[in-house]
This record gives C-alpha cells, sequence and structure tokens, in this order.
C-alpha cells in the first residue's frame, strides 16, 4: 500500500495547501512503515470497542494491566488467552 501513497501532493495543489498535503503524506508513509515501535492504542475494558470493527488490531487494556488483540469476533486477553 505504501507504493499507493504520492510522492508529492501533486503539481495541481494549490500553493498555500502544499506544506500540509506533503506533512499528510509523510505522516501516511510514516504510518505504513513505522521507524520504531509505535505505542498501543489503550482503552477501559468498558470503552473496548467491538471486536468486530478491529479485526487483527491490539489494544491495552489500561484497568486490567494487559494487552489484547481481536479475532474479528472476541478480544482476547494476551496473558491468559482468554476473552475479555
Amino acid at each position: 500500500m505504501a507504493d499507493m501513497i504520492p510522492a508529492d501532493p501533486g503539481p495541481g495543489a494549490p500553493p498555500a495547501l502544499r506544506p500540509l498535503l506533503t506533512a499528510m503524506l509523510d505522516a501516511l508513509r510514516a504510518l505504513e512503515a513505522p521507524a520504531a515501535p509505535m505505542p498501543a492504542a489503550t482503552c477501559r475494558r468498558a470503552d473496548l470497542p467491538p471486536a468486530a470493527a478491529w479485526p487483527w488490531r491490539m489494544i491495552l487494556v489500561r484497568d486490567l494491566g494487559v494487552l489484547a488483540h481481536s479475532d474479528g469476533v472476541r478480544w482476547i486477553r494476551h496473558d491468559t488467552g482468554e476473552e475479555i
């Protein structure tokens, strides 16, 4: 997907928007290929989003103190393998 991100905003971009558009493109490239580990998203157990909306994503459940991942159906604790 990184090859789908243009190298620059393109010749048709308004000059006043070019710095903003360039910064946005740089940020997208950094998300596609991070140079370092990224912090995990966090939330409380009561605020977990629907697992189906976040398949194969990880989250730190703050009040449980555990990482969890979505299998597309449910959130799974990484310490015990049990469903949250």
